[in-house]
């Protein structure tokens, strides 16, 4: 499935638009991620623990996006919104909201 965050394929015209889809990963971030995360606050680098945990929240986003998508009969999504936030007490979860439209091409 071709997968894009513009708003068409170039060389590929879109042949029905078949509607909006969305969903959301969210993942706990455990403690020993936060304490090397507040590590990094006060020595500076990247929070590798939390790149890890983003990425894999964002994987299983696409994945459920695109399953979506096929379910409608779509071969391909266009116009893909990424959004990431924190949710619960005191920012514990990590959310990554993932949104396009489903086409057929």
């Amino acid at each position: 499935m071709i997968v894009t965050t513009t708003a068409m394929i170039e060389g590929q015209p879109i042949q029905q638009y078949l509607g909006l889809v969305a969903t959301q990963a969210i993942l706990g971030a455990n403690v020993f991620a936060d304490f090397m995360a507040n590590l990094r606050d006060v020595f500076g680098g990247r929070a590798g623990g939390y790149e890890k945990i983003l990425a894999r929240a964002r994987d299983q986003a696409m994945k459920a996006l695109q399953d979506q998508a096929e379910k409608l009969g779509a071969n391909a999504l266009v116009g893909v919104d990424i959004d990431y936030n924190t949710v619960g007490q005191n920012g514990a979860m990590l959310m990554v909201s993932v949104s396009g439209t489903a086409v057929r091409i």
